[in-house]
């Protein structure tokens, strides 16, 4: 009988030299932007030889893919944190609370800005950060129907992952025209993801026991 394949976990060592790449190039990023970057930049940046940075990240939108999957990884974890359900007077709450802790990975990660926000024209990274918007829509659709008890919403459309990117629209613009998001268009951003969940979910919705 035929074993499956195990996926392997990159030794220490070998891990190591990926975070550093990583760290490297997601300061570079924050720094000057994802047209500056170079297999050649980063591998200065972290102070090894390119061919170590081309043994792990064989092209630039590899690494941009790798550092897109960090950054979803702290909005999965920003959803997955606790919430204090008796605090949630209606949907709109438990709404404000998630985009404000996004809102904040983007505050705190400008390199994070650059890759999700800013306009780099990267075919890979552009469906890399779709993918994972799919994703964070099933896991904030799961994590709004553990709170309310929701209607039956469409099963051709992700309402939440389209939610989400109309709001970073909103913050995209902000990114381009001042360089960061600001207090407004942070607000603005919270409004259209609002406007269109309301879309399909009601004013009221009853709130599930705890």
């Amino acid at each position: 009988m035929t074993r499956p394949a195990t996926v392997r976990k990159p030794r220490a060592r070998s891990q190591a030299r990926i975070d550093s790449i990583l760290d490297a190039a997601r300061t570079l990023l924050a720094a000057e932007g994802v047209a500056s970057l170079s297999i050649y930049s980063v591998a200065e940046r972290a102070q090894i030889p390119p061919s170590s940075v081309y043994h792990f990240f064989a092209s630039v939108p590899a690494l941009l893919e790798a550092l897109t999957a960090d950054v979803h990884a702290a909005f999965r974890a920003c959803l997955q944190a606790p919430i204090d359900h008796d605090a949630l007077r209606d949907w709109r709450d438990l709404s404000r609370l998630v985009e404000q802790r996004m809102l904040e990975i983007y505050d705190q990660d400008a390199a994070a800005r650059q890759l999700i926000l800013a306009q780099h024209g990267l075919t890979e990274v552009t469906q890399a950060d779709r993918q994972h918007d799919l994703e964070l829509g099933d896991l904030m659709h799961k994590l709004f129907d553990q709170h309310f008890e929701l209607p039956r919403l469409p099963d051709d459309v992700d309402v939440f992952a389209l939610a989400m990117e109309l709001g970073d629209r909103v913050y995209a613009r902000s990114v381009q025209q001042h360089g960061q998001i600001t207090p407004r268009m942070a607000e603005e951003g919270m409004r259209v993801f609002d406007a269109y969940i309301g879309l399909y979910l009601p004013t009221y919705l009853p709130k599930r026991n705890p």
